[in-house]
Parts: C-alpha cells; structure tokens; sequence
C-alpha cells in the first residue's frame, strides 16, 4: 500500500468559519472520508491536533505501525493534520496515533469524527459511508405538521439495550429488530414520538450512553449506521417522530476518546474547576474555545441533517450553566459580573438553538433543566436560551411526592398539585415520568404508589389520567406504560410477561386510550403552552381532595372538563361550577372495568343547570369514581 498523499478538502473559507466557531458540518471535511483522488480510490483523512508534534494513521491496513502513514500539518496554524491514504475501502478499522509536542508518549485515539465504530469494549474507528436510500419524504415535507408546539406530543423515552431482550441469552436486539418490534408497539401505543436515551457510540454500558466517545457514530451494539437510519425511516413511515438525546455537557476520560487528544486540554477546559464534572467524574466541554463550539454544532446539525431526527433532548443542561454545579465554596471562581452563571455556556446553548432553527423546518430542541433558570424556552431575540421545550422537574417530583402520600392525609397537600398552575405557562413544560425516577432506589411508578393492589393500581391510572390532561407536552419513559413492578435494569429486559396480568394490561391499554384522547382533542394540545388554554373550576377542595378544571382551545365548542378524585371514596352528586349551559358526555373515566377499575361512571347524558357553584352561573351534578380522573366534552 503506497504513503499518504497530499490532498485537503480545507478551502481558505472552511478553516476562517472553524477558527470563528462558526463551521457547522464539520464532519463534512473533518475525519476520514472515501474518495478518488486522480482515478484513484482511497480514503481522506483530517484530524484537529494543534499541539501534537506528529500524527499517524494507524489500522489493520498497516498492522498499526506508527509513522507508515504519517499525515501533513496544515501551514495555515489551523491545527489541522491531514492526507489521502489510496486503495483504503469501506469497513477498515483505524485509529491516529498522536505524538504530543510536550514530550508524552504517543497516544492511540478514536477519530472524533469516525461514522462508525467497533463494538465496545473494542475502541478503534471503522471508515464507512452515510448512504441510505430514504423512505421517508412524506414525513418529512410535513413534519411541521406533526412536530409543532401547538400539536399532540406524546413522548415514549427508550433505552435501547433494555427495552427487550432475546429471551434464550439475553442478546440485543438489532436496529433493524427495533424497526419492525418498537415500531409497531409505539404505533399501537399511540405514542407521538420515540425518545433515544444516547444512542452515539459509548464504551461503557453502566453510563446508559451519557458518557459519550463517538459522538458522530450510533452505536455498533446494535448493528452499522444505515441500521439505524433504517429504525428512524420506519418510524417515519408509521407516523412517529424521533428525539434523540444529546449530551454536549460531558465526556468521559477514556484513553482513546476526547479527553487530553493531542497531549493538551484540547476539548475540556484546561480549568479544572470549569473543566471536571464531580458528579460523574468526567470532562467538561470548553464552550468559549471556537473549534469546541463548531465540534458540538456540528455534531447537532449532523443528526438532524444525515439520520432526520426530529428533535434533540439536551441533557444536564443546569450542570452546564452554572459554574457552582455540585461544587463546593471554593471549587469554583465567579463570572466576570461575580454571578455564577456559566457565561460561555449560555452564548453557546443560544448559538446551537439559533443555528438549529434556522437550518431545519420543524424540528424541536427540548432541555433538561431542573433550576429556575429563566426564559429557556423562549426566543433568543426575546433573551432566551431558545430551546422549543424544557422539562418540567418541578412538577415531577411535587406530583410524585404526593402520590406517595396515603390518601387520608392528601386534604393536608393539595397544594403539591395545584402549585404547578402557579408556573405551567412561563415556559414551554414537556412533563416527564423518565427513566431518572425509576432507578437507584426511587422504585418503580407504580411501586411508589399507597395502598393494596388495586389501590397502587388505580392510583397510576389517576397519575396518567391527570398527567394526560394537565397542561402541556408528555414523557414516559418505556416500562411506565404497562407498570412496571420493579425498577429499571440496564442489563435486562422489560418484563414484557406482567402483560398476561389485568391491572398491567389494563394500564397499558389505558395509556393508549390517552394517547388516542390527546391526539383527538384540540383542546388538550392546541393551547398547551398558553394561560388561555387552562381555566381552574376549583382547586381548593381540600377536604375532599378534589380538583377541576378546564381544558381550551381555539374552538370553544370543543373545551374538555377534568375532574379528578383523588381519594377511594366514591363521591356521588358531586358539583361543580360551569361557566354555560348545555349537555356534557363523560369520555374517559380512569376507573372504567376494562382499565381494572371498579367501573364508577357517569350517565351518559349530563345536563349542565341554571344553579351558580364556585363562583360561576351553572353546575353540574357527577360522580366521582375512586382514584379516577374523568373527562367530558360537551355534546
């Protein structure tokens, strides 16, 4: 095999756009690439090592021999090494072998850029292609269509090394397994979108995929990059959007990955205090250097550009704005003002949202963030993050404090529930059931859950009845659905058998019909961001531990009332105030016997009275199923 070449696919405008942090497909000349260079074919690579005194290409091409295929420093101070190696093909593993200028022993690295990787624990990079021959062009003319803020969102979050499993030896299921088994479930389901907890390349499967190497390769556990596009494409066709889950916050140390590339703090701030993560031992981003910026924008437009994912989840964003992040007096220093806001992260994460938007029609970014960091889901031109969502931790953990809470004493807490009105409308709010609460000791959802069997039982369906129906979007995470027992295992699968039982078949076809629900009432979605979708019929039964309230949304003929009861006691001829007069049906009940409930509902026509109740001119007389939410619509 002859020595490298010298080629580039650098023009002067490439290297200005990554030195101002502004170049976004950097993976388009960045890595290693199939070409033909003067009739010949072969492979170009282009590595960003500004320090490294040498840098090799090194693979089973070349028995991984330092120095065989050395490549060329850049003279434009770029920092850039690069070359064409002929007659290299598709599938061949490599890595660079980088001498560091300050004396180190040369390190062996994964390509930060690779497409493809070997399956962990193996760590070497493999030259591959993106081409996929894509299905899904309905989807994605109309994907603003299904992916709007004032559309039905119904989030199913997956761990694809969990969700299920071969039974025989716990092998995983392939890509191409999940294309035709998640697809059709999600679809029967009802689900709006799929969520991906991390599916980028990572090598240590107790991290779930948060601790990320190959942060432009899915994973090799499941099979090649065109696998997955295959998995995306059909989830297209059936309807469902994809979200994946993206981690610009961190990244592990590992030998072969980012930390410490070319013998210096080239990714991770060289301060410690800004550039190590406590919580989970590991690095954290530079976010003021410019090629660190163009690295992680790049990386966002890539997954929505070449797999035609429809939103990115960004996770731990609070770790990422605040420089006292799980640290202690002392482990950090103030910002320019004396705050302790992380002021290059907040120019980045505004960069990424603004340069998202304006490259893809209808897509959505949502965050994880659990302070009260303001505006994150608004605009950049109004001051925002400008994020298209953020998850509401808030009322996660008030909702499930209560819940847990056993009903004699729920008169005492109303306010755990009705708190989240005070806030719901000053962001977009996604509300998340994830795979965060059912692990390290929290139990599972149901297992949190007071009271016998069908206590525990009728409590969740209440949970997702109120859930469903609270103003704005949805997250559960794979397992909630059909109530899971025991908490979640990263090593297993679901136990897909508790389906055989009535009270977790009941739930799972129950949060089917909710999905259906959501999907077929404007009023639960139209308006789901704004106060004028939400008007409260009273919040302060206390004593029976009661709520009401309505739904809106542009048309109000097509307002839905709630009434949750969220006690056992059946609560015959209770009344609540309405703002007119008319008819209403009961179209969904909690408690219904094909749910496993004891089958308390209302007649089916309801006829609203000239009396006044809590403050209004009308009201109506219904029953209250126990632990039941109900929902009516005017007929």
């Amino acid at each position: 095999m002859n020595k490298v070449f010298s080629h580039t696919l650098f023009t002067d405008f490439d290297i200005d756009l990554f030195k101002a942090g502004k170049h976004y497909r950097l993976y388009e000349k960045l890595g290693a690439h199939l070409i033909e260079l003067n009739g010949v074919k072969g492979v170009y690579f282009a590595v960003w090592a500004p320090t490294a005194q040498s840098v090799s290409v090194v693979g089973d091409f070349n028995y991984w021999t330092q120095g065989e295929h050395q490549l060329e420093v850049r003279w434009d101070s770029s920092g850039i090494w690069e070359g064409f190696i002929p007659e290299l093909d598709k599938g061949a593993l490599y890595k660079y072998k980088i001498q560091s200028n300050n004396g180190e022993i040369a390190t062996e690295k994964s390509d930060p850029f690779a497409f493809y990787c070997e399956k962990p624990p193996h760590t070497a990079s493999v030259i591959w292609d993106l081409e996929h021959k894509w299905k899904d062009h309905n989807w994605m003319e109309n994907r603003e269509n299904h992916n709007g803020l004032n559309r039905p969102y119904s989030v199913y979050e997956v761990h694809l090394g969990s969700w299920k499993r071969h039974i025989s030896d716990n092998r995983f299921l392939t890509y191409l397994e999940f294309a035709e088994d998640l697809v059709d479930y999600v679809k029967k389901m009802g689900f709006t979108h799929v969520e991906f907890m991390p599916v980028m390349e990572y090598p240590y499967d107790p991290s779930w995929g948060y601790q990320l190497v190959g942060y432009f390769a899915p994973t090799s556990r499941f099979g090649k990059p065109q696998d997955f596009m295959v998995l995306v494409d059909k989830l297209h066709q059936a309807g469902i959007g994809v979200i994946l889950d993206w981690v610009p916050s961190h990244f592990p140390d590992d030998a072969h990955g980012l930390g410490f590339f070319d013998g210096s703090n080239l990714y991770e701030h060289p301060d410690r205090k800004k550039g190590y993560h406590p919580d989970w031992k590991s690095l954290v981003f530079n976010y003021g250097r410019n090629e660190v910026r163009s690295f992680l924008i790049s990386n966002a437009i890539f997954w929505l550009q070449h797999y035609h994912v429809d939103g990115l989840r960004v996770d731990a964003v609070a770790s990422m704005l605040y420089l006292d992040y799980s640290r202690k007096e002392g482990e950090w220093e103030p910002n320019i003002y004396g705050g302790r806001e992380n002021l290059d992260t907040i120019s980045f994460l505004k960069e990424f949202n603004e340069t998202v938007y304006a490259n893809f029609k209808g897509v959505q970014t949502i965050a994880e963030e659990s302070t009260s960091f303001p505006m994150v889901s608004r605009p950049t031109y109004d001051g925002g993050l400008g994020f298209g969502m953020k998850w509401m931790m808030g009322w996660m953990h008030d909702t499930l404090d209560y819940f847990q809470k056993e009903t004699v004493y729920r008169k005492f807490h109303q306010n755990d529930l009705t708190f989240s009105m005070t806030y719901a409308f000053t962001e977009n709010f996604m509300l998340p059931l994830s795979h965060d609460e059912v692990v390290h000791g929290k139990r599972s959802i149901v297992g949190r859950m007071p009271g016998d069997e069908w206590q525990k039982f009728a409590n969740l369906r209440l949970l997702y009845g109120y859930m469903f129906t609270h103003p704005g979007t949805k997250l559960l995470f794979m397992g909630n659905e059909f109530g899971q027992s025991r908490e979640w295992n990263f090593e297993s699968s679901l136990d897909w058998h508790l389906n055989q039982y009535p009270y977790h078949e009941g739930v799972k076809d129950m949060v089917a019909d909710l999905n259906k629900l959501y999907k077929t009432q404007p009023a639960l979605y139209e308006k789901q961001f704004s106060p004028d979708g939400f008007e409260w019929i009273n919040y302060s039964d206390h004593e029976n531990a009661v709520i009401s309230f309505i739904r809106k949304g542009n048309n109000p003929k097509e307002d839905v009332i709630v009434v949750c009861n969220f006690t056992q006691i059946v609560r015959s001829n209770y009344r609540i105030g309405m703002s007119r007069l008319g008819n209403l049906t009961e179209i969904f009940n909690s408690d219904d016997k094909k749910y496993g409930g004891s089958g308390v509902n209302n007649p089916h026509h309801l006829t609203i009275e000239p009396s006044p109740y809590d403050g209004k001119d009308y009201s109506i007389e219904l029953i209250l199923p126990p632990l039941g939410t109900i929902v009516l619509k005017f007929s």
